[in-house]
């Protein structure tokens, strides 16, 4: 009752319209992802935050805290177990 013939009807247009928005927006997130991934330098962190054992030995050498406490801290790091918070 309601068929053109060879023309599509209003739904068909919808559905076509939806269906090349969701095939462009794919092809767009399927890049973005690559190059994110490409960009990655292989064996590093993705934070560059350094590790609390880095600033230890870091404020050592500047002097701020002597050899003593450096290690004594250093063991309190090395013995601590669970998860480390994040600000």
């Amino acid at each position: 009752m309601f068929w053109y013939h060879d023309h599509m009807g209003g739904w068909g247009y919808g559905l076509m319209a939806l269906s090349w928005v969701l095939f462009w927006a794919l092809v767009v997130t399927g890049i973005v992802l690559l190059v994110r991934y490409l960009s990655r330098t292989p064996g590093q962190p993705p934070d560059n935050r350094p590790t609390p054992e880095r600033l230890l030995a870091e404020r050592f050498a500047r002097g701020e805290i002597d050899e003593e406490e450096y290690r004594r801290r250093l063991q309190a790091l090395r013995t601590t177990t669970g998860p480390t918070p994040t600000p």
